[in-house]
């Protein structure tokens, strides 16, 4: 079980380190967009490559990316029944979802979605629209995507079932004892209190 949990440390680092470098996906999309809109307004000019890489990017950000938030347990869930169910009942549907469910389907997706990958990067297939992109690169994010998220679920998989033998942690609480926002508010609180009052005159 300790080796499960070793690979399980490793799957969710490999995500949470894909996690923190798809926020720049999101930031190179918008500052294209950006620029796209100046350029055509003051140049009067623009071109199907400049939408078509932001909707590549866009692809890339939310597909990569399906692991990292698998990792943070912010899918959708069921959770006005869930949360009315015992822990232990809770761990046993996750881990039904995980092995039943959630693994099948990516099988499945890559099953169908690499051979079609492989055919449109040996065909070369270059968008309908002027001036548009190349299309292997988006749809290599489909398989890649894919194989984080089953990495993920099988992650935690090895974690829940490490929970009902009693060889891990809960794996239904959060990832950290505060969310962002509380965390933002809390260091504000500091801020505010290490500001020294103004003196009344």
């Amino acid at each position: 079980m300790q080796a499960l949990l070793k690979l399980s440390r490793a799957i969710d680092w490999l995500n949470a380190t894909v996690g923190k470098f798809v926020i720049w996906l999101i930031f190179a999309a918008t500052v294209i967009s950006a620029l796209n809109a100046v350029v055509r307004k003051i140049f009067n000019y623009s071109s199907n490559g400049f939408l078509e890489v932001q909707w590549y990017l866009f692809a890339w950000s939310f597909l990569v990316a399906a692991g990292y938030t698998l990792l943070h347990r912010e899918h959708v869930r069921i959770d006005v029944l869930n949360s009315r169910l015992s822990k232990k009942t809770q761990v046993w549907i996750d881990i039904i979802g995980f092995a039943f469910f959630l693994t099948p389907l990516c099988i499945m997706v890559l099953y169908m979605g690499v051979p079609m990958v492989i055919e449109k990067f040996q065909s070369g297939e270059m968008s309908g629209n002027p001036g548009g992109l190349i299309r292997w690169p988006v749809w290599l994010a489909l398989p890649l995507g894919f194989v984080l998220l089953m990495l993920q679920g099988w992650s935690e998989l090895i974690k829940r079932i490490a929970y009902l033998a009693g060889q891990g942690p809960d794996p239904m609480g959060r990832l950290t004892d505060k969310t962002a926002e509380e965390e933002l508010a809390e260091a504000l609180r500091r801020e505010a209190a290490s500001t020294p009052a103004p003196q009344a005159r």
